[in-house]
């Protein structure tokens, strides 16, 4: 009898072999987790063995079809921030924490319908992504690129099924910094090859940081434009304050009046809202965790919307059981699993660099790209992308193929949208947030499926029949 499992096992493993798939990074089920029929797995690519750094990974298959469909790599932002945490088990991965944040249930708006799904927690120092050489941890963009390039490489040796597959990279926030540095690399990679060379065929980000000086005031003209803060503080920051050469770390060409405008919008606006999604109720952690910890069911819902589920994440995430069902913190790194990295020293300039060359690039080499915003995010809101997507689009001479306009989902309007020399694409999701697929799941996978499948979000709809 023994020996007969013994078999079956050895045969399982096989075939996983034969597939392209490793086994030993196969996730067989996750603490709580409901019954599905792909495959998931998760684990470790060592980016620079002799400095002992190493990205985490998680990876999920396509819900049907894996073998029909893209391969899309998500990253979120921050920096610092993780993928795993943010896209996998809160936005668009296949499962969402439970109230108790001790298993899973399912998102029936998963990305996984339309793609296979990557996502990385990246760079080393993020997550249970860790280096064994501390001065790794002081890292910035062009190291970040550099990693996720190598990162690639080394995973399609993992899944080599997967090599000729389309690849689209999608991200959110200061992804809009990783996602077109990483797009470059590859293109760059692609030009001198004689061998390998990826198949890129698209990227998509949302509510990006693209340009400081353009991000920066949109923040405060959103603040306005919603009724957050005065006409007064308003028309202050807007006539006092000189955006231009904005910079992170040491903003300069600040008035003392601008200064103070700032410092007062910020404090009415207060901490009593969720700048990242303005329409939303706000969690109070001290509450939840005390419920985690007595087993209570802590989820609060507001507009639909979980409000707690980055407190149950956390919690789930630093279960010992769900740690070794991943194959996760194989270091026993001595801090616990966080959503941004507590350790990680990241360039405090490098997010004044400007994207829209990068952006130009890749389109130039017939790379689509859309971006795209949750309307109710005050931290990198609309206003801001939406004209630094037209300069950019002026800029390269493209002419508008898809005039400005409502596009549609379920009969009703899923946002708007225009689109550039069929190649650039900017649209807004409506209701949606800084995590656009946190707070409209089934609008966002409309979107993300126009994306990879190359179609244009639809701009017409049946009318209501009148009764």
């Amino acid at each position: 009898m023994g020996l007969f499992w013994f078999s079956v096992v050895l045969i399982g493993l096989v075939l996983v072999g034969v597939e392209g798939y490793p086994a030993e990074d196969l996730v067989v089920k996750l603490p709580g987790q409901p019954q599905v029929g792909f495959k998931q797995y998760a684990g470790y690519v060592d980016v620079d063995v002799k400095n002992g750094r190493s990205l985490f990974y998680y990876f999920v298959e396509a819900d049907k079809q894996p073998d029909k469909k893209p391969l899309s790599l998500w990253l979120n932002g921050g920096p610092g921030c993780s993928s795993i945490g943010g896209g996998a088990f809160t936005e668009l991965g296949p499962f969402y924490p439970t109230g108790d944040g001790r298993g899973l249930r399912k998102n029936p708006m998963s990305w996984n319908r339309a793609s296979n799904l990557l996502f990385v927690e990246s760079p080393a120092g993020v997550g249970w992504s860790y280096s064994n050489t501390s001065s790794d941890y002081n890292s910035g963009d062009a190291s970040t690129a550099r990693d996720m390039h190598t990162f690639l490489l080394k995973w399609y040796e993992k899944f080599p099924a997967y090599k000729s597959r389309e690849l689209f990279l999608t991200g959110e926030s200061y992804a809009g910094h990783y996602i077109p540095q990483l797009a470059v690399a590859i293109l760059d990679h692609n030009k001198h090859s004689t061998g390998f060379k990826f198949n890129l065929k698209g990227v998509a980000i949302g509510n990006p940081l693209l340009k400081l000086d353009r991000d920066t005031p949109a923040t405060y003209e959103y603040f306005w434009s919603h009724g957050m803060i005065s006409d007064e503080i308003g028309l202050t920051i807007m006539n006092d304050c000189d955006f231009e050469d904005y910079e992170f770390a040491t903003p300069h060409n600040v008035s003392i009046a601008c200064n103070n405008a700032i410092a007062t919008a910020n404090s009415i606006v207060g901490e009593y809202i969720n700048n990242y999604d303005v329409i939303l109720d706000v969690c109070y952690p001290s509450i939840v965790e005390q419920e985690l910890r007595l087993r209570k069911v802590a989820t609060k819902i507001s507009v639909g919307v979980d409000v707690c589920m980055t407190y149950e994440r956390r919690f789930y995430f630093n279960l010992p059981e769900v740690q070794k069902a991943l194959h996760a913190n194989r270091t026993n790194l001595p801090y616990s699993w966080g959503m941004c990295s507590g350790v990680l020293n990241y360039s405090d300039t490098d997010g004044n660099l400007n994207m829209l060359p990068l952006l130009a690039r890749i389109v130039k080499n017939r790379i689509p790209v859309w971006v795209f915003s949750g309307d109710q995010d005050s931290v990198v809101p609309l206003l801001g992308s939406r004209t630094l997507i037209r300069e950019l689009a002026h800029d390269l001479k493209f002419q508008i193929t898809v005039p400005y306009g409502a596009w549609f989902h379920k009969g009703q309007v899923g946002g708007w949208a225009t689109e550039y020399g069929n190649l650039l694409t900017f649209a807004t999701v409506r209701g949606a947030a800084h995590m656009v697929p946190y707070a409209q799941p089934s609008r966002s996978l409309h979107l993300f499926s126009s994306f990879v499948r190359n179609r244009r979000l639809p701009n017409t709809t049946r009318p209501p029949i009148d009764e």
